[in-house]
Formats: C-alpha cells, sequence, structure tokens
C-alpha cells in the first residue's frame, strides 16, 4: 500500500506542475524522494514555448518547487538551439518560435546542482486542425446540461492521438449594482452623528466582470482503432444548467494537440493511475517515467515529457438561453434576494433605517457608517430613507472576479 501512494503522491505532482493546480493526497512524507519534475510541450504555433521544471514536495509545503537557476534550452537537427530564460514559475523561450515539420527536436536541462538531462529525440506530429467545437443540451447521468464536444479530421489517417484543453471565461453580472457607491463620511471624533453617507458615482466597472479557469483533467481520445482518422463529438466538457458559471454569457477556448503513440500512452498511463481505482487495486507498477532521462545516472528517477505536438484550437460563445431557453437562469454566486423576497425572508438582515435618533430598533444610521466604512455591506436604494445593505458581491462582482474585459470577448 505505500508503494501504491507513493506513486500516485508522485502522478499528483506531475498533475500539479502540468495544470498548476490540484488536490492534496493525504501520503506520509516517510521515505520522501526529491525527483525533478519536467512538464514540456512544444508545438508548431509561433509562440513563446514554455517549459515547466519543479521538484517533488511533500505536503507540508503544500506547492510545486519550482527549479531554480537552470539551463534550459531545445535543439533541432539543424544546429538551432533554442534558448529558455527563467520567470516567476516556469521557463519561456527567449524567442518566438514553432517546432517544423522538417525538423527534429530534443529538450536539455542542466540544473544548478550540475545534473543534466535530456529528452529522447522528437518530431512534429501531423498538422492536423481542430474543425469545429459546438455546445448542445444534453442529459448526463439524469442531469441536464451543456455539453462541448470536438471534431477532427485527418484524411492521411496520421494523426491517430489526440489531447485537448481548454480555458474557460464566465460573464458575470452584479444583481444588485447600483451606479453610485455609498460612501461614509466620517466627522471628527465626539461628534454626534458620528459622520453621513454620501453618494458618488463610481468611477471602475463594479456590475459586470469576467471569471476564468483551465481544464485540470488529462482529455484524450485516439482513433487508432476506427476506420477513419475521424474525432467526432468528443466530450471535452460538461456543465449542468444549474451551474451558475454559465448564467449569463461564456466562453470556451479549446485546444487540440496531435500526439505521438509515445506521448498518448504516457498521459494515458498518467491519467489511468491518478485515478483512485487503479491506485488502490493490485496492481503495483514499476516507477512511472517518461521520455527524459539523467545524462550522469541512467537510475535517476526523472518525471516528465517533452512533447513536439502539432496545436490548433476553437472559440465559442454562448449565452445561457441560446442553450436552454425556457430552463430557469442559474442562481448568482452570492444569494442576493429582491426587495419582496427580503420581507419574506429576512428584513432585519437586510434593511437599514437611515437616522441617528438613540433607538437602535428604530434607528440603524451609525451601523450604516461602520458596514459601509469598513467594505462590509454594499448599498441598493429602497424608501428614500430606507438602505437595503447586501454583502458586497451582489452589488460589486470585483469583490471575488475581474472587472478587466478578456482582449477576445464578445458581447
Amino acid at each position: 500500500m505505500k508503494k501504491i501512494l507513493y506513486y500516485r503522491f508522485l502522478i499528483t505532482i506531475l498533475l500539479a506542475s502540468v495544470f498548476g493546480c490540484t488536490t492534496p493526497y493525504n501520503y506520509q512524507a516517510n521515505g520522501f524522494e526529491d525527483v525533478i519534475v519536467i512538464a514540456a510541450t512544444i508545438t508548431n504555433e509561433y509562440k513563446f514555448q514554455e517549459i515547466k521544471i519543479s521538484r517533488t514536495y511533500t505536503l507540508e509545503e503544500s506547492a510545486p518547487k519550482f527549479e531554480t537557476e537552470a539551463v534550459v534550452y531545445v535543439t533541432d537537427d539543424a544546429n538551432n538551439r533554442y534558448e529558455f530564460e527563467e520567470g516567476d514559475s516556469s521557463y519561456v523561450s527567449a524567442i518566438q518560435f514553432q517546432a517544423s515539420p522538417e525538423r527534429q527536436y530534443q529538450l536539455h536541462v542542466l540544473t544548478k546542482n550540475g545534473k543534466s538531462y535530456v529528452s529522447s529525440i522528437e518530431k512534429l506530429t501531423t498538422q492536423t486542425p481542430l474543425e469545429s467545437i459546438e455546445a448542445k443540451a444534453v442529459t448526463r447521468n439524469n442531469v441536464l446540461g451543456v455539453e462541448i464536444t470536438a471534431n477532427s479530421s485527418d484524411p492521411t489517417n496520421t494523426s491517430k492521438y489526440y489531447r485537448y484543453e481548454y480555458e474557460e471565461t464566465s460573464q458575470i453580472i452584479a444583481p444588485r449594482w447600483f451606479p453610485q457607491k455609498a460612501v461614509a463620511n466620517m466627522f471628527p471624533a465626539g461628534s454626534k452623528p458620528k459622520g453621513e453617507i454620501i453618494f458618488a458615482d463610481r468611477t471602475t466597472e463594479a456590475r459586470v466582470c469576467f471569471s476564468s479557469q483551465k481544464s485540470n483533467t488529462i482529455l484524450l481520445t485516439s482513433t487508432n482503432n476506427l476506420s477513419s482518422d475521424k474525432v467526432v463529438n468528443f466530450p471535452v466538457r460538461f456543465i449542468s444548467s444549474t451551474d451558475n458559471y454559465i448564467r449569463n454569457r461564456y466562453s470556451i477556448l479549446v485546444k487540440q494537440y496531435v500526439q505521438s503513440l509515445a506521448s498518448y500512452t504516457y498521459y494515458e498511463t498518467l491519467k489511468s493511475i491518478s485515478s483512485s481505482g487503479s491506485l488502490l487495486s493490485q496492481t503495483q507498477p514499476g516507477f512511472f517515467s517518461g521520455n527524459i532521462k539523467s545524462v550522469d545516472n541512467p537510475r535517476e528517477k526523472v518525471i516528465g515529457f517533452f512533447d513536439v505536438s502539432s496545436y490548433s484550437e476553437k472559440r465559442l460563445f454562448f449565452n445561457f438561453i441560446d442553450i436552454f431557453p425556457k430552463e430557469k437562469i442559474p442562481e448568482y454566486q452570492y444569494h442576493c434576494p429582491d426587495e419582496n423576497q427580503i420581507i419574506k425572508e429576512a428584513p432585519l438582515l437586510y434593511f437599514y433605517n437611515y437616522c441617528f435618533i438613540d433607538d437602535p430598533l428604530l434607528c440603524q444610521g451609525n451601523e450604516i457608517l461602520d458596514l459601509i466604512s469598513t467594505n462590509s455591506k454594499v448599498y441598493y436604494p429602497s424608501k428614500p430613507t430606507v438602505y437595503i445593505l447586501y454583502p458586497v458581491a451582489c452589488g460589486d462582482c470585483t469583490a471575488f472576479s475581474s472587472n478587466i474585459k478578456p482582449s477576445f470577448w464578445i458581447d
């Protein structure tokens, strides 16, 4: 069992390096081994390529240890050398470049403690574009939701192996936003009342925000056993119709990587042994390695794979009502009842009388000043001397999201 847990721990480390986040596993650090972890994919996309290098870590440390001060470069069979420079959490190529089908590539890493690592020689896979992505309402396991699927086709019948990732963005609209912001203007100490509420027009966006997240699972498919090299309606993402992430407008960028058989097998094995069912079975595999080896010590354990993949992407937008014209719109991320609901549910939690006589049951002016000055609540109008005070997120989406509109966004 210790061996099984150890391998699961190592896979957790690799998933954290590939996707940037993972769920911790309760592994005991007895017999912990310091192992290098390398996640490297270069593509035929002309860009600054990125390589992630880290070390295994104990759960007490809670995050991958970025391998600093390494010398990282990629060479090809035409004697070109592409240097990578250290960034905040990865190594990024000094110049933009793209993998070419005419060349063969190899990754080289020299760590600050003098250890050298090298990958096998890899070549670019068949350049097969992602043809389309679609979003349709479907029911999965008795749950109504939207399924995003990918379609691709290779007439040369040489692609065969595909991996997918996605980045999704949700538009968030604060339901209790008000164009004026309540500001607590506090008087000198000892004054009665101790201050007043004034109103100022908002100067920054607080009504419409955007939240983005990346996929953190391994999505693979193969056409190897099919009569034609076609990916048809491969399910990339399923979102329940009650999920507030699609409450308004939603966008997803689907990324397709055409892989070699070795790369596909590596990721398939990674996916298989990172599932609890496989890890807790009686099968205890040997150390799981990729195509990167130590130059100095062939027996040293190395986690990772150097992948040279053909890449393509497609973006899709939809509004909730486009997919579910007859379904109830999901609830907002926070409970923000309207005035009628407040009266029925809990008026004392939301209604405040703006006055300052010495009776807290009748007047809550001082409490209003305290809540506004500490940014604990946000103002929404009711009657002239009655304020509705909501949790800040109800009227200001920047409390939990970003008000910066993505450059790709189309309303």
